[in-house]
This record gives structure tokens, sequence and C-alpha cells, in this order.
């Protein structure tokens, strides 16, 4: 019998991308991927929990900076490859998403040959790691 997660397409290393949408403002807030560990997670949960390619393990948005997803829907797209996540940022007002203290991680803008940031640091980084 077919899961609900089984009808998710899957890559060859069993992850899908994942898009974060904030849910009020409609701001595309990251890009991170999933494993199916992780998808069931974020539906248990009603927080998003990506997996984390670089540390090879589940990864509980705001876990170190407090800047956690609430999820509010979860969809799937058209060819069952890519899931969108409608979350609330929380943790700071406004919300921050990115690592570099930035409300969304697409700060940067293609301008004339070059990439500019274009979206302000709300709060150092280096105040959210320690």
């Amino acid at each position: 019998m077919t899961t609900w997660i089984d009808e998710v397409s899957w890559d060859a290393a069993g992850l899908v991308p994942v898009i974060a949408q904030e849910h009020g403002s409609k701001d595309i807030l990251m890009f991170a991927w999933m494993n199916r560990e992780a998808l069931a997670k974020t539906v248990e949960t009603g927080r998003a929990v990506y997996f984390s390619r670089s540390r090879g393990r589940l990864w509980f948005k705001g876990e170190e900076s407090g800047h956690v997803q609430r999820v509010h829907e979860i969809r799937l797209d058209c060819d069952n490859d890519v899931v969108l996540l409608s979350v609330t940022q929380e943790g700071h007002d406004p919300g921050i998403a990115c690592h570099t203290g930035r409300h969304s991680c697409f700060f940067q803008k293609y301008s004339d040959g070059r990439w500019v940031a274009v979206e302000p640091v709300l709060k150092d980084p280096t105040s959210i790691y320690k």
C-alpha cells in the first residue's frame, strides 16, 4: 500500500528539495532539503525539520539560533518532487530565516555584473550563533 510519503519523488540520495515561504507576506525565505524522516517529523511536530547535507543529520530549524519555523501548510508540486512549506518564522521580529541574520536567504540581487546585498542584516550572526 502506498502512503502519502511514498508519493514524494525522492532523489537518488533519498532527498527532496524544500522551499520555505512566509505564511503572511509570501516571501521566499529559504531553500533546503528533506529526507523521509525530516518530512515525517515536520508533519508530526508542526515545525520545519530539514536534512542537513553538510552535517549528515536532521536539522530542526532554529535548534541553534532559536529562529524556529512553525508550519501552517505543506504542499507538493505537480511532479511530486518539490515541497513547499508555508511557515511563520519565529524567534525575532521581523523573522530571520538566514544564518547571515537576514529575513531571507535570497538577499543578493544581480546588478551590473555582480551580486549586491539588497536586504539588511537584522541581527549580527555572531550574536545568534555562539
